[in-house]
């Protein structure tokens, strides 16, 4: 494969990134103005909570369907139709003026959203096919960085009193317009055809992870859920443990996101030197070294030098999942990634619930001890991330 790809990879390649800073930009777009939804209707902590999880059941519902569009049209054709209905997504939230509807409009952005995680992935790993180094980990660090900038917009819109709907308009009108654009093909390429038709016409849509691809599930659900708890418990973990305040607490969370996007941005290059087996198992011990210094030695300053050492860990793992499931022998590209980003998903939703109920019987640090025991696992799972022969 020649060092330089052919130009209209390469716009494929820029293409990819665009969609997933795209999905990074709503995701952080809403998760920067989940507050103001909060006060607007006054919902309590419980009703929130079972919003938020009704937004995760609207992509986990949306991932096989997505997996079946993606192998009847092609991975291009359906990330960018479905990027620009996530896009318009927003707008339903801001103009939600009751619970009831509020549910309505996160089932469908949480839809959506699943429904473009899918797309893109598999877009994504049809790229990465044609690039002469891997790609997928920097793929990835640009869903983070969407993230960010989706956050940073909700706080300058929040400090200029912008409402919801205002804000997502103008999101729309200049990050959703730019990478949608980015994504439309240059000229005929097979990186934006679509792909046959695979699925007998009463094909199952709901397919389970089947060969290795279960075993390359468990590794996603293991970072997801780390990932999940992390997210969620992180602040609760240093709080408890090492008696500091919750602002110091809230430093947690960003040097974990800190670190996994670092490496995420270099973990391409460490995949093509060691290979995804040597990989994972790195990572994997990364993750678990990390848990265990925060379990184990319960201050401040070493409790966040074990979160980054997760973030570094958690970081390559989710890219290497998907890049083995674009590339299954068994099933297609879409079916394969779909039946993967469900067990991603069901790990980042229950990692928080599982994480309080351990916490519940015995402690946050007992329940903090799993999340080491799953690196582990992910380590000794490694072999199942080797790709497919050709």
């Amino acid at each position: 494969m020649p060092d330089t790809p052919a130009p209209t990879v390469l716009a494929a390649r820029n293409a990819v990134i665009a969609m997933f800073v795209l999905n990074g930009t709503l995701f952080g777009l809403w998760a920067s103005r989940i507050p103001t939804v909060s006060v607007k209707l006054s919902l309590d902590p419980g009703a929130l909570g079972l919003l938020l999880l009704l937004m995760g059941g609207g992509a986990i519902a949306a991932f096989p369907l997505a997996g079946r569009w993606v192998d009847r049209h092609g991975a291009a054709t359906t990330t960018v139709w479905v990027g620009a209905i996530h896009a318009l997504s927003i707008l339903g939230i801001g103009l939600a003026p009751t619970v009831s509807t509020l549910a309505a409009a996160l089932f469908f952005f949480g839809a959506t959203h699943g429904a473009m995680d899918v797309a893109m992935n598999s877009w994504a790993g049809a790229v990465e096919r044609r690039l002469p180094r891997p790609m997928m980990s920097r793929f990835h660090a640009s869903w983070s960085v969407g993230a960010g900038l989706g956050a940073a917009s909700g706080f300058v819109a929040i400090k200029l009193g912008l409402p919801l709907l205002a804000h997502g308009v103008l999101v729309i009108g200049v990050v959703a317009a730019v990478c949608l654009w980015l994504a439309v093909p240059p000229a005929t390429s097979p990186l934006w055809a679509p792909a046959p038709r695979i699925d007998a016409p009463h094909a199952p849509l709901f397919t389970l992870p089947k060969g290795q691809l279960v075993l390359v599930g468990l590794i996603a659900m293991c970072a997801s859920l780390g990932e999940g708890a992390m997210a969620d418990w992180g602040a609760i973990f240093l709080m408890t443990t090492t008696g500091v305040s919750e602002a110091s607490a809230a430093i947690g969370y960003a040097v974990f996101s800190v670190a996994m996007v670092i490496m995420r941005l270099g973990g391409d290059r460490v995949t093509y030197r060691l290979g995804p087996m040597r990989t994972a198992r790195l990572a994997g011990g990364t993750a678990a070294l990390g848990a265990g210094l925060a379990v184990g030695i319960a201050t401040y300053p070493v409790a966040l030098v074990g979160f980054a050492l997760m973030g570094i860990g958690y970081a390559v793992i989710m890219p290497l999942a998907f890049s083995r499931a674009t590339n299954d022998p068994i099933l297609s590209p879409g079916k394969a990634v779909a039946s993967l980003a469900t067990l991603g998903y069901g790990g980042l939703l229950m990692g928080p619930p599982v994480i309080g109920f351990i916490a519940e019987v015995s402690s946050i640090r007992v329940s903090f001890a799993l999340l080491m025991a799953l690196a582990v696992l992910m380590a000794s799972l490694a072999p199942a991330l080797r790709q497919p022969d050709p």
